[in-house]
């Protein structure tokens, strides 16, 4: 079940156009930092029940998030050694969406008069939330943190599940470190 949910999760942020939305620390020089690490037992899967997030996804979401930052000049390195440390939260809720048609209509030949017509529809998704944050290490202070929300999709191969948490933590993670004002 957890399974599910993380690649649910992850199949929405990839098929979302929406922009991640991030926040730091202005007072941080983040050139400062040139290697990380994970902190010790971050995980999607904790305190959740919902069926599409597993340990596969979790993997995929670490390996995304090292890939990007050694693209960015960082260096994982063991948790003594790391200049920020690394952890992300996913989660899972459903949506309700609403849409309402209204039709006027009036004459006809032998009768005049005003109808009017009223049609409601509801559909249920789920939204994924994927949260990614940057804590220095030496201070134990949250210093980045980034958030990318999308519609899930269903019933992806491994292979599309994988490309779509890629494209995801890239997008994340495309304001990190932050440019300087």
């Amino acid at each position: 079940m957890k399974n599910l949910l993380l690649a649910g999760l992850v199949l929405l942020l990839g098929a979302c156009a929406s922009h991640p939305d991030f926040d730091y620390d202005k007072s941080v020089d983040f050139s400062q930092y040139k290697t990380f690490a994970w902190i010790p037992n971050a995980s999607l899967t904790k305190g959740t029940n919902n069926y599409q997030i597993s340990e596969l996804m979790e993997r995929r979401v670490q390996q995304a998030v090292n890939d990007e930052l050694r693209a960015k000049g960082m260096e994982l390195v063991s948790l003594q050694q790391a200049d920020v440390l690394i952890n992300y939260h996913a989660s899972v809720d459903t949506k309700v969406d609403v849409d309402t048609f209204s039709t006027g209509y009036g004459a006809r030949w032998d009768y005049w008069g005003i109808g009017y017509n009223v049609q409601t529809t509801t559909r249920e998704y789920e939204v994924g939330t994927l949260v990614i944050d940057v804590v220095d290490r030496s201070s134990n202070q949250l210093v980045w943190r980034a958030a990318k929300e999308g519609r899930l999709k269903k019933n992806q191969t491994p292979i599309e599940r994988t490309e779509v948490v890629r494209e995801s933590v890239a997008d994340i993670l495309s304001n990190f470190p932050p440019q300087a004002q």
